[in-house]
C-alpha cells in the first residue's frame, strides 16, 4: 500500500541488517574469534581500543580465557587484533540494526503513521532484539572459563532468534505491503509453501549445532559418510538421543538428510505450482516457487562443496549467508499465497 511505503522500506532495511550481521557472524565463527572480547559492554564496547595500551589490556584480558591458554598462547598483538576486530564488527552490527529499528519505529508510532494490528508486532521484534543481543552474550559466556569454544547450544540458539527476527521482518514488510495472500492457490501449493520457511528454519538451527561442533569435518565424503549412506558411530555417545546434539558424526548426518528433505519440499512445492490450474497459479507463484527451488538447491550443492572440501572459510561463508537469503525469499512466497474461500453452504429449513 502506497501510505505504507515508508514502514515497509524500513523493515527490509531492518532485514538487510541482519543478513549482514549474520554474514560477518558467520566470519566470526569462522575464524574463531567470537570469544577475543571477553567483556560485554552494550554502550561503551561500541569503541574499540584506540591506543597500544588500551590492545594489551584487550589481549590480557584473552589471555586469562582457555581459548588462548591451550589453543592461541603466543598470538601476537597484530593477530590478536585481526580477530577481535571481526567480533567487534560484528557487535558493532547487531547494536546498529537495534538504532536502526528502534529509531524510526518510535518517529512512526509518535506520528500515527503504524497501523493498530502492526503494532504489538514491532513491540515484539524490539524484545527480541533485545533478548537476542543477551543471548549472544550467554552464548559467548559459555567459552569463558572451561571451554575452548562456545556451546554449539548456545550458538543454535542465538541463530535461530537471528532468523526468527529476519522471517518476521520479511513478513511484516510482505503484510504492510498488501502482498500477503494475493495468489490464490490450491491448498496443497499453499502448504507445501508455508511448509517451506519452517523446514528452512529448522534447517539453519542444524546448521549452527554442525558449526559449533565443527561437524563439517566429521565426513569429507559425498553422497556416502565414512563408506557408507547411514555411516557407523551414529550412536556411539549414551544416551542415544545425545547423539544428534553431541556426535559430530551424527549431527553433520542429520543436516545433510533435512537438507534432502528441504529439498524434496521445494521440488513438490514447485511442481504442484506449475500444474495448478492457470487461473490459480498464473505466472507469479510458479514463478516464486522456481526460485526457491533454485535457491534452495543452490544451497544444497554448496553443502556439499563445503563437506567435501573440508569447509573452506570463504565457502562456509558464503553457504550461511545464502541460507539468509533462501529463508528470504521463501517467506516471501509463503506470504504471498492465499486460498480461494469455500463457498458457504446454505442450511435447509426444517419443516414445521
Amino acid at each position: 500500500m502506497m501510505e505504507n511505503r515508508a514502514i515497509v522500506w524500513w523493515l527490509r532495511i531492518v532485514g538487510l541488517f541482519v543478513v549482514a550481521t549474520l554474514l560477518v557472524g558467520g566470519a566470526t565463527r569462522i575464524t574463531d574469534s567470537g570469544l577475543s572480547i571477553t567483556e560485554w559492554k552494550p554502550l561503551l564496547g561500541v569503541i574499540p581500543p584506540l591506543s597500544e595500551k588500551g590492545w594489551e589490556a584487550a589481549l590480557e584480558l584473552y589471555r586469562q580465557i582457555p581459548e588462548y591458554q591451550l589453543i592461541n598462547r603466543g598470538m601476537s598483538l597484530a593477530e590478536f587484533q585481526v580477530i577481535y576486530l571481526w567480533e567487534w564488527a560484528h557487535r558493532l552490527i547487531a547494536r546498529t540494526i537495534g538504532l536502526v529499528f528502534f529509531v524510526p519505529f518510535v518517529v512512526f508510532w509518535v506520528r500515527g503513521m503504524l497501523p493498530g494490528w502492526f503494532k504489538p508486532w514491532g513491540i515484539l521484534l524490539l524484545a527480541l532484539g533485545g533478548l537476542q543481543g543477551a543471548v549472544g552474550w550467554w552464548m559467548v559466556t559459555s567459552g569463558l572459563t572451561e571451554r575452548v569454544d562456545v556451546s554449539q547450544y548456545r550458538l543454535a540458539v542465538h541463530l535461530s532468534i537471528a532468523c526468527i527476527i529476519l522471517a518476521l521482518t520479511v513478513w511484516l514488510s510482505e503484510r504492510l505491503a498488501g502482498r500477503c495472500g494475493r495468489n490464490i492457490v490450491p491448498r496443497a501449493v499453499r502448504l507445501t509453501g508455508i511448509a517451506l520457511p519452517f523446514a528452512i528454519l529448522c534447517q539453519i538451527a542444524l546448521g549452527a549445532l554442525v558449526a559449533g561442533l565443527d561437524a563439517g569435518l566429521a565426513s569429507d565424503t559425498w553422497p556416502l559418510m565414512a563408506g557408507a549412506l547411514v555411516p557407523d558411530g551414529l550412536l556411539a555417545i549414551t544416551p542415544a538421543w545425545l547423539n544428534a546434539f553431541e556426535n559430530p558424526l551424527t549431527v553433520q548426518f542429520d543436516h545433510r538428510i533435512v537438507g534432502y528433505a528441504v529439498l524434496a519440499l521445494a521440488v513438490a512445492h514447485a511442481l504442484l505450482a506449475l500444474r495448478a490450474p492457470a487461473g490459480a497459479a498464473a505466472g507469479s507463484p510458479a514463478r516464486q516457487a522456481t526460485l526457491v527451488l533454485a535457491l534452495v538447491a543452490a544451497q544444497a550443492v554448496s553443502g556439499i562443496f563445503v563437506v567435501l572440501h573440508q569447509v573452506p572459510p570463504v565457502l562456509a561463508g558464503t553457504h550461511q549467508v545464502t541460507a539468509a537469503i533462501t529463508l528470504w525469499a521463501a517467506v516471501v512466497l509463503a506470504a504471498r499465497l492465499g486460498s480461494a474461500p469455500r463457498a458457504v453452504g446454505v442450511e435447509a429449513v426444517p419443516a414445521r
